[in-house]
């Protein structure tokens, strides 16, 4: 018998387990069960942290069912979007409830993923052999990042117009081809109800399919690596005479039922109090400017992203100074973009022997520290209005966000570290 395997259990034609096994004759249900479930060993000493990529995952699914039923009263033009979402909150039975649904599920899917990303810096698990996992992770937010910005517009509201007019005018900053390029970006000369039409396909068809297909890779290659854990410790290096590692526990039930399901059922909990007490959230999820109709003529006192893109809306507003003859609004486009994607070569930055933040040198746990502590800075500093202070605070905390970056590869092999565990601690 191979490793791992355990003897069949005999075979029963009579009733579920009838219909169960006429699926298994013509499709692996019951293998891809086991492969991804209830024999999937994960590690036994998941904390706090592993929440937040089952959680991304409900909210995802939040934002797909919220958005189907949303558009079938939107109307994606000009002149009807705004009242379409006008008639969605007044007219529509529980429109209202659908479109704090979704307007909340936004802020939340960022939210989770955040910090579903600081748990990964934090334990390393961009580190080997999780390096592609790390990647399609980061298309994942890439993406989701692109699907916000499309989404944002969609209101039409005075600040989805001009924070969208905004953000696309930094591609006309790009030498030579910028101006050529915007225009084709907005499909017209100005934002109008063509830029708006694209945007909505781009943000209910094209985007929620390449997010559903990642998420889909990326769990796929999460179970075929294994999952990390807090201490780093590789469990498929331990195991037993079966094969199962003895540090490894099956996902399901223990995790799905033991875990998982208590915290889906507090963050929906606190989900509906920000739905049904707080859905504005201060004007930080939905801001007063956007519940005045888009209009090109009246800007508003003071233009920001909504809340998930402002700490690099300030790193973009951060870069005051022209290079080699090029405006200082391309230096700021190429500082925001490289904030977004430079994360994605973390597995060969890091040069530390231990994968863990609690065995790592208190280098590199006070740069992650201050990297924390930069992008909640830069967060609050790009809901702001510019002033000479808040822009030279900006550009402090953006060079310490690189500096975590640039620096690791030096930090991470010089510093002293703690000896890692043979096994998992609990």
């Amino acid at each position: 018998m191979a490793e791992g395997q355990e003897k069949a259990a005999p075979r029963t034609d009579k009733g579920l387990m009838g219909v169960v096994n006429w699926f298994d004759d013509r499709f692996p249900l019951m293998e891809t069960w086991n492969y991804h479930m209830a024999r999937y060993w994960a590690p036994k000493n998941f904390n706090f942290w592993y929440y937040f990529g089952v959680l991304s995952m409900v909210v995802l699914v939040i934002q797909l069912l919220t958005g189907l039923w949303l558009t079938m009263s939107y109307v994606p033009s000009g002149e009807g979007a705004f009242a379409s979402v006008e008639y969605i909150m007044r007219d529509v039975e529980y429109g209202w409830l659908l479109r704090y649904l979704h307007s909340t599920g936004a802020s939340a899917f960022f939210v989770v993923v955040y910090l579903h990303m600081f748990r990964g810096m934090m334990y390393g698990s961009y580190r080997k052999p999780r390096e592609l996992l790390w990647l399609i992770g980061m298309a994942i937010f890439v993406a989701l990042m692109a699907e916000g910005f499309f989404g944002y517009l969609l209101p039409w509201g005075n600040m989805s117009y001009w924070g969208a007019q905004v953000i696309v005018s930094l591609v006309g900053a790009i030498p030579v081809i910028g101006p050529d390029l915007m225009e084709w970006v907005r499909g017209d000369f100005l934002m109008s109800g063509i830029t708006l039409n694209r945007f909505f396909a781009l943000h209910v068809i094209a985007l929620p399919l390449v997010l559903v297909m990642l998420v889909f890779v990326h769990i796929v290659a999460l179970h075929h690596v294994g999952s990390n854990n807090p201490d780093g410790v590789e469990i498929k290096k331990n195991k037993d005479a079966n094969g199962i590692p003895v540090d490894g526990i099956p996902f399901h039930p223990y995790y799905t039922i033991g875990h998982d399901l208590p915290a889906i059922v507090m963050f929906l909990i606190l989900f509906c109090l920000v739905v049904f007490y707080a859905p504005e959230m201060g004007g930080y999820f939905l801001e007063k400017p956007n519940f005045e109709m888009a209009d090109p003529l009246k800007t508003p006192d003071h233009i920001a992203p909504v809340w998930y893109y402002t700490p690099f809306y300030a790193m973009l507003r951060a870069a005051t100074y022209p290079l080699f003859g090029i405006p200082a609004k391309f230096w700021g486009f190429v500082v925001m973009a490289g904030a977004i994607v430079v994360p994605a070569v973390l597995p060969w930055l890091d040069r530390s022997p231990v994968k863990s933040m609690r065995y790592k040198g208190m280098i590199s746990k006070a740069m992650l520290g201050l990297f924390v502590i930069c992008f909640f800075i830069l967060g609050y500093l790009g809901t702001i209005a510019p002033s000479p202070e808040a822009t030279l605070l900006a550009q402090i905390c953006t060079a310490i966000y690189f500096a975590y970056f640039v620096l690791m590869p030096w930090y991470t092999r010089v510093e002293k570290t703690k000896p890692v565990p043979d096994r998992v601690t609990t």
